[in-house]
């Protein structure tokens, strides 16, 4: 059994997820801001198909980015320094979000529904959620959005409409983010297309220790910028 969460609820320990389905915490709630700044600061984040009720995930093992770790293969590094694109953050968030959500071949529906589009662009209004975006020839190729708190980054989603874009975009974030001082990105769930980035699996334990020491150090909310030298 899950808990149930009514509004001013604090969600339960992470401790208390299941294993299977992995990380299933609880239901219910809702996704304003408060709860949702609530559920990261604690490890926790919102995973749901339209239309069915709110569910809240807390995995273990955990899978994160160190940003030190970052692995750039030899084809992606040519493709990074063609420098054929334009990189912009939080120029187009909303349309990132919607692009992320888009009906991918070979998938079916998406989770990134309307109120999921409108909950995190209030975090962005608020300076707390940003977008990393790709631009080819004035249209948006690429691109990955998600919420910072702190020096902690939880990486959400990513898309491509051109080979590697949605990469470019996060090799961008990942060294912004170690020169800003960040110590770890979380990235949820396993997936073969972050590993090859260098993402690797921690117990939740340890994931849940170190974000509790990140959120609490100083960053600026609000619109960013990226230095314009972070490929060399």
């Amino acid at each position: 059994m899950i808990a149930w969460l009514h509004p001013g609820d604090a969600f339960p320990h992470v401790t208390q997820a299941l294993h299977d389905p992995n990380g299933l915490l609880a239901a219910g709630g809702d996704l304003s801001v408060p709860r949702l700044l609530e559920a990261y600061r604690h490890g926790i984040f919102p995973w749901f198909n339209p239309g069915d009720p709110i569910l809240w995930w807390s995995p273990d093992p955990r899978m994160v980015l160190f940003p030190a770790e970052l692995k750039v293969s030899r084809s992606l590094r040519k493709t990074l320094k063609k420098r054929d694109y334009e990189i912009r953050v939080d120029s187009a968030f909303r349309a990132v979000m919607q692009a992320c959500g888009a009906p991918r071949a070979g998938a079916g529906g998406t989770w990134i529904s309307d109120e999921m589009v409108a909950a995190y662009s209030a975090l962005h209004g608020k300076g707390l959620a940003h977008s990393v975006e790709i631009w080819r020839n004035g249209e948006l190729v690429g691109g990955l959005y998600g919420v910072a708190l702190g020096r902690m980054f939880y990486g959400e989603s990513m898309f491509s409409r051109a080979t590697d874009a949605s990469k470019i975009a996060f090799v961008h974030l990942v060294k912004q983010l170690e020169r800003w001082g960040f110590g770890m990105i979380d990235c949820q769930m396993k997936t073969a297309h972050l590993a090859t980035l260098g993402a690797r699996e921690i117990p939740r334990a340890a994931f849940v220790l170190g974000l509790a020491q990140l959120i609490e150090l100083p960053h600026q909310p609000g619109r960013w910028q990226f230095d314009h030298d972070l490929i060399e």
